[in-house]
């Protein structure tokens, strides 16, 4: 399904402390803007196969966000390949695509847009919607009133009202109450279960070895270890 090959990602770092655009502007015309470039994936290759769940672990930093938005196509590479075969439901970060002046009800039709959803398939779903994120009495409130929590529960029961072939998660399962949380694993079991690939990056261990079949271990952009979720999770551990 994900076929990831001598991938790299950099971006150029600017060197001076410059606050101001022309500040910016006089320094370009005088040669004194430098750069450093900055890998946060260095050559990486993976391959997804079709129904596997696969956690991305690692320190803050360690490019598993941006591994994360490559796939999604929110970013192209610098260098390297990535073919994703399959329609994708990415929950990158939390809110992306809401509107925050808009209503909750409003930000369903905004975001399942983005998500590629029809207005009468959105229609359709949107009792089923509410029921599963349980915020029917906030649904004429504006986003910007809602809580990280509540956010995550609106953003979670829109991307997975249906089945998508490809699911990306970065660390929504870890924000919110308990309920919830075990809400929404069982939520990604039935997506599972029903062969959906699952990409999910976590800082919780004991989540990731719960629910990924496979994990990889990145570290300053580069894969420290690749291999089964227990085995992975605990030399990562050993590290701490």
């Amino acid at each position: 399904m994900i076929e990831i090959s001598n991938v790299s990602m950099c971006y150029k770092v600017q060197r001076e402390n410059i606050k101001s655009l022309k500040e910016y502007v006089v320094n370009v015309i005088k040669g004194k803007v430098t750069y450093d470039e900055f890998c946060a994936l260095d050559n990486i290759n993976i391959n997804i196969g079709k129904g596997e769940v696969c956690g991305i672990i690692g320190s803050n930093g360690a490019g598993k966000s941006t591994l994360l938005k490559l796939i999604a196509g929110v970013l192209a590479p610098t260098t390297g390949e990535i073919s994703v075969k399959g329609t994708i439901a990415p929950m990158l970060e939390l809110g992306a695509g809401f509107d925050q002046d808009l209503t909750a009800r409003e930000n369903i039709y905004l975001n399942g847009a983005i998500l590629g959803y029809s207005k009468e398939f959105l229609d359709s779903k949107y009792n089923s919607i509410v029921d599963f994120s349980e915020l029917h009495s906030f649904m004429e409130q504006p986003i910007r009133t809602f809580s990280s929590g509540m956010m995550m529960r609106l953003a979670f029961s829109i991307a997975t009202i249906i089945e998508p072939e490809i699911l990306i998660v970065d660390e929504i399962l870890s924000v919110g109450d308990a309920h919830f949380a075990e809400k929404s694993s069982k939520r990604m079991k039935e997506l599972m279960s029903g062969g959906t690939t699952v990409i999910m990056v976590s800082h919780v261990l004991q989540q990731i070895e719960d629910i990924c079949d496979r994990v990889i271990w990145l570290e300053n952009g580069k894969i420290v270890l690749e291999g089964e979720s227990m085995e992975v999770c605990n030399a990562y551990r050993s590290k701490l």
